[in-house]
């Protein structure tokens, strides 16, 4: 499988189904940014290093994601907003057992 199919709530409520490639080394924020699914500057704005949380979505489905490493917890229990399915979408790995997430942007604080 190349692409798989990602279900993304923005800011704003409104449900995109987005095709993302599995073979490109991308993470779940870049695939953000390439379909415009949040204002310029503000996702991603430490550019993916898990230093910001601008990036924070809400896994909704019952995915297995990869593990939370100790630099992306520390930054969520610093984050605004925060939910018990809270990630960053900047260390989420875009890989086969994604197709068909659904997530939810975090609000922009």
């Amino acid at each position: 499988m190349q692409d798989v199919t990602i279900y993304i709530t923005d800011r704003e409520g409104e449900k995109h189904t987005v095709l993302a490639p599995t073979d490109m080394a991308m993470n779940l924020m870049e695939v953000v940014r390439t379909y415009e699914l949040a204002p310029e500057g503000t996702i991603g704005v430490c550019g993916g290093m898990a230093m910001c949380a601008s990036c924070q979505c809400y896994v909704t489905s019952d995915h297995k994601i990869n593990a939370m490493e100790d630099e992306e917890d520390a930054m969520l229990s610093e984050a605004f907003n925060v939910k018990e399915n809270s990630r960053l979408s900047c260390q989420i790995p875009i890989t086969e057992a994604l197709n068909e997430l659904e997530i939810e942007l975090a609000p922009d604080v």
